[in-house]
């Protein structure tokens, strides 16, 4: 009899914590949080005080990912590359800065079904700090790992604060 209530007990915490996150999910959040948004389930195109987002899912692989373009690839320095791997170290957190069809972007890619709705929100605010930082302090929050070589630079800076409206 223990050994079943032990199990029980461990079903149902486990059906606690799990999420099943979906397009409907998210869609609610972005129509909740941006100024403007277009496109279809699954693959909106929104945008937060002028600056783009994308935001694609999977639904039958289980994957979501929010981008932003920051630049094209022809306008980066060779030091603004470096400081961005640096960043994606330190800095970044849960967002990188990734190049793709010859653009650099502030990247969140998570799985879906396990996404909150505060981890998705979170994400949105981390695109936009990190897109909008690019170039300076490189960041998608206060927070920073030790050992950034750009540390002397961020003392005084932090980065744009963005907040999201609860509807």
């Amino acid at each position: 009899m223990k050994k079943f209530l032990f199990l029980l007990c461990v079903v149902l915490s486990a059906n606690t914590f799990s999420q099943n996150t979906t397009n409907d999910t998210l869609e609610k959040v972005i129509t909740r949080v941006a100024d403007t948004v277009a496109g279809q389930s699954g693959n909106w195109q929104f945008a937060i005080k002028d600056r783009l987002f994308v935001c694609i899912t999977d639904e039958n692989n289980n994957r979501m990912r929010i981008v932003s373009p920051i630049t094209e690839l022809y306008n980066l320095t060779e030091k603004e590359l470096l400081n961005s791997l640096v960043a994606n170290f330190h800095t970044a957190l849960d967002v990188k800065y990734a190049i793709s069809d010859e653009v650099l972007w502030s990247v969140y890619i998570h799985p879906l079904k396990e996404l909150q709705e505060a981890q998705f929100e979170d994400a949105i605010l981390q695109v936009y700090n990190a897109a909008e930082t690019f170039g300076t302090i490189y960041s998608s929050t206060n927070l920073s790992f030790p050992g950034n070589t750009q540390k002397k630079e961020r003392e005084n800076t932090k980065p744009k604060e963005l907040k999201l409206q609860k509807g």
